[in-house]
């Protein structure tokens, strides 16, 4: 099946370059360079994966990322000339699934691509794929071949990273995780992130849950140690 794909770059020969190759893995690219077009055809069109720069014109992807995460789940790479980890730790903490920096070669971007996509369409290790949590009446349950999380009845809008913690998380209530081994067994692709990236998608789950939750369910912080979850 064709997955429709929306370049965000407002480099022209950058954006056919990235076009020419990701057209041969079968992707259906569509590309555009103007900030203020993006959030009206992302609404329209529902793309399968946004490959999204950081400067752009009259609207920077920051703003953009900020704002599709609130109406759609869609796999995000930010794409940033900006090398400083301050950038990449912002484009993160707003939903993104990765980061790709500038210059970069065709093939890599291709590459991460398909690796985040296989993340977000449920296709995990088979020892990931014990479907449901329950504790307190149900207040978990994870389907991962739907890439569904529920708590408390209430569906969560996970990004893929996200949804990979919580996954490994409820496998072992109690059980405190190290950042390494989170990195270790969440990142499957091996690229090299900090404890600082890890902090940042923790952050942003722990808040997902204690809202559905009303903070029945918490993911704690272990000092010097690393995060547990407890229902």
């Amino acid at each position: 099946m064709t997955t429709t794909l929306l370049i965000v770059e407002d480099e022209p020969k950058l954006a056919q370059l990235l076009v020419d190759y990701l057209s041969r893995d079968d992707f259906a690219c569509h590309v555009i360079g103007d900030g203020n077009t993006v959030i009206e055809w992302v609404q329209q069109h529902n793309p399968q994966f946004i490959l999204l720069d950081l400067m752009l014109p009259n609207k920077d992807g920051i703003s953009l990322c900020r704002e599709i995460r609130t109406f759609s789940n869609v796999p995000i790479i930010m794409v940033t000339a900006r090398i400083e980890e301050i950038d990449r730790l912002l484009g993160l903490e707003l939903g993104a699934d990765d980061y790709i920096c500038k210059p970069f070669s065709p093939r890599e971007v291709v590459a991460r691509v398909k690796s985040v996509l296989r993340r977000s369409v449920g296709a995990l290790p088979a020892s990931e794929k014990e479907t449901s949590f329950a504790a307190h009446q149900h207040d978990i349950v994870i389907d991962a071949d739907k890439f569904m999380a529920r708590v408390c009845g209430q569906e969560l809008e996970l990004t893929p990273i996200e949804f990979r913690l919580l996954n490994l998380l409820c496998k072992s209530p109690e059980r405190v995780f190290s950042r390494d081994y989170l990195m270790d067994n969440v990142y499957v692709d091996n690229r090299i992130v900090s404890d600082r990236t890890v902090d940042s998608h923790i952050k942003n789950l722990r808040k997902k849950i204690n809202h559905a939750s009303a903070g029945k369910i918490l993911i704690s912080t272990v000092y010097g140690v690393g995060y547990k979850i407890s229902f």
